[in-house]
């Protein structure tokens, strides 16, 4: 005699009976898992998008280059986005800048590829891996070109700070 195999709905069925649980119920706690998940998905979508945005407003506040001269002494980054050398130096001159206070150095970047970071750039003749170190009144002070080490930064920055500092 030919053994018959069992369909999907006996297996179901059978799968039912041994694990002592109820269809409805499987299909609930399925229901349940999927709205968990789908929350876990939205509420890492929301999270990833609060930082998005607020990367995007610091990358816009240090675009800023009319800040520049508004009462604190400024550093601009002359900076090529699609240059490597230009990228050491802007993580450089972060890792330098955190040993200071968050009130004392304002930092802003020219992104050469933009109009008004190539108009900053093109102002002062400087092309980009360049730092140029500004008085609280926009008064250029000084000028570093090429890559720098953070110790070498945090140096000219305590120097810097020294002599063009108003009470800070």
């Amino acid at each position: 005699m030919k053994k018959q195999r069992k369909s999907a709905r006996q297996k179901t069925k059978s799968k039912a009976a041994a694990s002592g649980t109820p269809a409805h119920d499987r299909g609930r706690r399925e229901m349940l898992r999927m709205l968990r998940n789908g929350a876990i998905g939205i509420a890492t979508i929301g999270v990833a998008g609060v930082f998005s945005v607020r990367a995007v407003r610091a990358t816009m506040a240090e675009q800023d280059l009319s800040q520049v001269g508004q009462g604190r002494p400024s550093i601009v980054q002359i900076h090529d986005p699609n240059c490597s050398v230009c990228a050491a130096l802007q993580r450089e001159t972060r890792k330098a800048l955190k040993h200071f206070d968050d009130e004392a150095l304002d930092f802003f970047v020219a992104n050469i590829q933009s109009d008004d970071g190539a108009r900053f750039a093109a102002k002062y003749g400087v092309p980009h891996v360049t730092l140029l170190l500004f008085d609280s009144q926009g008064n250029l002070v000084n000028t570093l070109r090429g890559p720098q080490e953070r110790d070498e930064l945090r140096d000219v920055f305590e120097g810097f700070l020294r002599e063009h500092s108003q009470g800070v």
